[in-house]
């Protein structure tokens, strides 16, 4: 009786991890679903199943070809989750995630995939992976809304190939890499020309403006000298004793020994005779 009763005790406990719902099945028949933690069920009669609930991971390697009918092999990956309040439905209709990933999941992704890769040409694929991937993701979105699950997110992880055609795709990029720093370069002289060509402008705008300060420096004196001239000589016309006045204060005393006439012959000489 005592085993009996530890055997019937611990058939009645049991636990569900973090991570995960626990299924419970009454003959076999799904039930209900419990949260992560300690629980008690019926001995012999209820068993447990779980479900994770953590984000999964499904992988995908599958042969493709590209808009220019080139072959191509690449290795997709989708990370998606089980919605937590439908897992027991989830549970009732597939059975488990297994089955689930084997009936639904997987086969979905695979059509998603090879319904965007021939879209794109070989090096639109590998330089645009971003696009490519947003188009996969809303195909599979769209594929997943009417089942209990949620669609994180998916990822490109490798793409293959030929040989031969990837060797192209470098060279073309070397190229291009070369073409890119010889127009760098071409575009740096051009701007070094172009500052040299602004710093002559500028000595040559400068030689100017002092020339044309020397000018109008030149110019304002002399316009000054013209204007002191013709008031002097205006003054002199409406005053005429000013010139009397200018010769008296400048006279050293001494008479004028020859007085010309208009004959510009000597009428009077001044000068003592001396014998």
């Amino acid at each position: 009786m005592g085993l009996l009763g530890l055997v019937v005790i611990f058939g009645s406990v049991y636990t569900v991890e973090e991570g995960h719902i626990g299924i419970v099945k009454r003959f076999n028949e799904a039930k209900s679903q419990v949260n992560p933690g300690l629980h008690f069920k019926v001995p012999f009669v209820d068993s447990v199943e779980s479900i994770e609930v953590r984000t999964r991971k499904n992988e995908e390697k599958m042969s493709s070809s590209t808009k220019e009918q080139m072959p191509v092999t690449v290795h997709v990956s989708v990370n998606w989750t089980v919605d937590k309040s439908s897992a027991l439905d989830l549970f009732r209709q597939y059975g488990g995630l297994t089955q689930f990933e084997q009936r639904i999941l997987d086969p979905r992704f695979r059509s998603a995939t090879k319904d965007v890769i021939p879209r794109f040409e070989a090096e639109q694929l590998i330089q645009d992976r971003a696009t490519s991937i947003q188009l996969i993701e809303n195909n599979l979105i769209e594929e997943m809304k009417s089942f209990p699950v949620v669609v994180d997110n998916i990822q490109i992880e490798n793409i293959i190939l030929p040989p031969k055609y990837i060797q192209s795709i470098e060279t073309k990029q070397t190229e291009k890499n070369l073409a890119a720093a010889e127009e760098h370069k071409l575009e740096r002289q051009r701007l070094e020309a172009l500052r040299e060509v602004n710093t002559a402008d500028a000595k040559a705008q400068g030689i100017v403006k002092v020339a044309e300060a020397e000018a109008n420096a030149i110019r304002l004196k002399g316009e000054a000298e013209a204007a002191a001239i013709a008031a002097k000589a205006k003054a002199l016309k409406d005053n005429p004793l000013i010139v009397t006045l200018t010769e008296a204060q400048n006279w050293n005393g001494q008479l004028p020994q020859t007085v010309l006439g208009e004959s510009g012959m000597p009428i009077l000489d001044l000068r003592n005779k001396q014998n």
